[in-house]
Parts: structure tokens; C-alpha cells; sequence
């Protein structure tokens, strides 16, 4: 597993990000032109076929070891009133996971792929990052390292989602701390505010980034200050997933948002990464193009969990079995191959 015992650690894994395997996406790019179609008129699928060949390093990739996992946190700053639900909502989210009573739950079922939920420390919120760092050195490392464990290196799809009270004010923050703008341009209803609670949220963010404005612009330091044990999580996982060659694929706005404090230093950090959807909150978007995502779908989402992207996974696999299952011009006796 990937070091990131340290904050020295994690910064060399941040460093040191390899490359998709090169050899890989070009034979199933040639595999591509091979099979009894015209060339591209699969449009998106072939280019998702292609990628996750590259990132697997096989010119037939594979969903067979397709993993979702749901990591869920709670937030000091929802004692603020940024959120339409109270914190005990994460707790008894879990356990109707665990019931498998959730969205998720009957959306991964549908695509037949493997759900893990990891709680971490949900009796123990982060910090109010209005008044200080939401953790300390050693409880972002940890949610960082807990994030890395669950990469195996028999995983060939790795699918995040979060659960959080109060987690889009945090991931907001993240972006707004990383990329730049105005609380307006990040802060959205997330699970439901109204426009005045909206603007209260985005006067908790400004009230936040002020605190921390003498602060490092590390990325480190970005996600222990504003983060959350779950976002910490979501950066941990992608980190590990990339140096153990596992694709990613991403849900919403809050899970796109932990890897904002990452890829204002190291863009490169979501090269091995799928965006699944574009949700409703009205920052993703902007996330996605500040990261230099195409998500996959566009259904007007916002539940998080995972959703959009369990959803965007049958997408996935309708690209694989087109690309491993179709005849070549050769092998169907048909004219025209290249």
C-alpha cells in the first residue's frame, strides 16, 4: 500500500504520479479499429474502452472486480446551520446502507458490483473550520491512510461516493480555497437550503477562508484546514488508486471537491479519473472544468452516496462489452476492416 504515514509522504506521492501504460491504450485503440463498425461510431464508448485500457495496463479491460465504496464523515461546521438536515442524519444514513435500504444500495445492486461503506469516527466530528483547522496533522493522515487501504491491487474499478452532514459547505470551501473566486460561485443548497440559507452558507465559507488566510497553500494543509475525515478519505483513496494502476470513477460535486486542494498543485492527479455525472449543485460544473473533466452524464442529480456514479458505471460496462465482445472484421468475414 502507498505511504502517506507523513505529511512528507503524502506530498512525495503527490509528486510522483505514474503514467497510464501507453502499449495498452494503443492495442485497444487498434482493437478498436478492428471491429464491425465504422471507425468511432461508438463515439464516447470507444474512448472510455481505450482509457480504461491504458489505466488497467490490458488491451481488454475489465469491470469483473468493479468496487464501490462510500466513505461517510461528520462536520464540526454543521453546528453553523449550513445544512437542511441535522448531523445525526450521517449516522442513521450509514445504518440504512448498512440495511441496504439507500440508493446505492439498489444502484450498485442493479449493475451487480460490490459496495463497501467505510465510517470514519462519525461519534467524533471534524472541528468547526470557522474557528479553527477541522483536524489536527494526525487526524488527516489517518483519513488519508484509511482512504489508501481500501485500493487492493485486484480492484480494476474503484467507484467513490461520501456521506457527510454539512459536507458540500466543506467541500465548497475547498474549492473556493484552491481555485479561487467568490463563497457565491461554490456554495449551493446542497440537500436543500433555500436561497437565504445559501447565503448564510456562503457567509460561513468567507468567514472560514478568512481564518485560515495566513495559513500554507499546501494541499495538505488546504484539506486538513477545510476538509473533512470522509474528503480527506475520497484524496487518499485516488492517490493510492493511481499508483496501483485502478481507474476511478467519480460522483459529485463533494467528491470531485477532495481532490481540489490535490489538483491545484498536480492537475495530473484526476488523469486516471472519470467524472460520472455533472449533479444539479451549481458548482460542479465549474469543479468539472477547473479539472478538466467531461462527465459522463447529465441527469440533474444531487443525492451524492455514490448515485450518479453507480448510474454512470452501466455506462462503463456497455463500453466493455462492445469493445471485448464484438467480432472483428476478420473473425465475421466482413469487408472493410482497416
Amino acid at each position: 500500500m502507498i505511504d502517506l504515514s507523513s505529511v512528507a509522504a503524502f506530498g512525495r506521492a503527490l509528486a510522483s504520479l505514474p503514467s497510464r501504460d501507453a502499449a495498452a491504450a494503443d492495442a485497444a485503440r487498434q482493437r478498436q479499429q478492428q471491429l464491425t463498425k465504422p471507425p468511432g461510431s461508438l463515439g464516447r464508448l470507444e474512448d472510455l474502452a481505450i482509457f480504461l485500457a491504458g489505466w488497467q495496463g490490458r488491451a481488454h479491460p475489465s469491470m469483473d472486480a468493479a468496487r464501490a465504496v462510500i466513505f461517510a464523515g461528520n462536520h464540526g461546521v454543521a453546528a453553523q446551520g449550513v445544512s437542511a438536515f441535522p448531523a445525526e442524519v450521517t449516522t442513521q444514513m450509514v445504518a440504512n446502507f448498512a440495511a441496504g435500504g439507500a440508493a446505492i444500495n439498489a444502484l450498485t445492486g442493479a449493475i451487480g458490483m460490490r459496495l463497501d461503506v467505510v465510517a470514519l469516527d462519525l461519534d467524533r466530528p471534524t472541528c468547526d473550520f470557522t474557528t479553527g483547522p477541522a483536524m489536527d496533522e494526525a487526524d488527516c493522515l489517518d483519513a488519508l491512510q484509511q482512504g489508501a487501504a481500501v485500493v487492493t491491487a485486484d480492484t480494476d474499478l474503484l467507484l467513490l461516493g461520501e456521506m457527510g452532514i454539512a459536507n458540500s459547505t466543506a467541500a465548497a470551501a475547498l474549492c473556493l480555497r484552491s481555485f479561487g473566486g467568490t463563497p457565491a460561485d461554490w456554495a449551493g443548497p446542497g440537500t436543500g437550503l433555500d436561497a437565504h440559507g445559501v447565503g448564510h452558507k456562503g457567509a460561513v465559507i468567507a468567514r472560514a477562508i478568512e481564518v485560515h488566510a495566513e495559513a500554507l497553500h499546501t494541499p495538505f494543509e488546504t484539506l486538513r484546514r477545510l476538509g473533512g475525515r470522509e474528503l480527506a478519505a475520497i484524496a487518499g483513496a485516488v492517490l493510492a488508486a493511481r499508483h496501483a494502476g485502478v481507474p476511478v470513477l467519480l460522483d459529485g460535486f463533494i467528491c470531485c471537491a477532495s481532490l481540489a486542494p490535490l489538483a491545484a498543485t498536480a492537475p495530473g492527479i484526476v488523469d486516471h479519473c472519470i467524472a460520472g455525472h455533472c449533479s444539479a449543485e451549481p458548482g460542479h460544473a465549474r469543479l468539472l472544468a477547473r479539472l478538466g473533466l467531461e462527465p459522463l452524464l447529465r441527469l440533474d442529480m444531487r443525492l451524492g452516496e455514490g448515485s450518479g456514479a453507480a448510474v454512470a458505471a452501466a455506462v462503463l460496462r456497455s463500453a466493455l462489452a462492445a469493445h471485448n465482445g464484438m467480432a472483428t472484421f476478420a473473425e465475421a468475414g466482413v469487408a472493410g476492416g482497416a
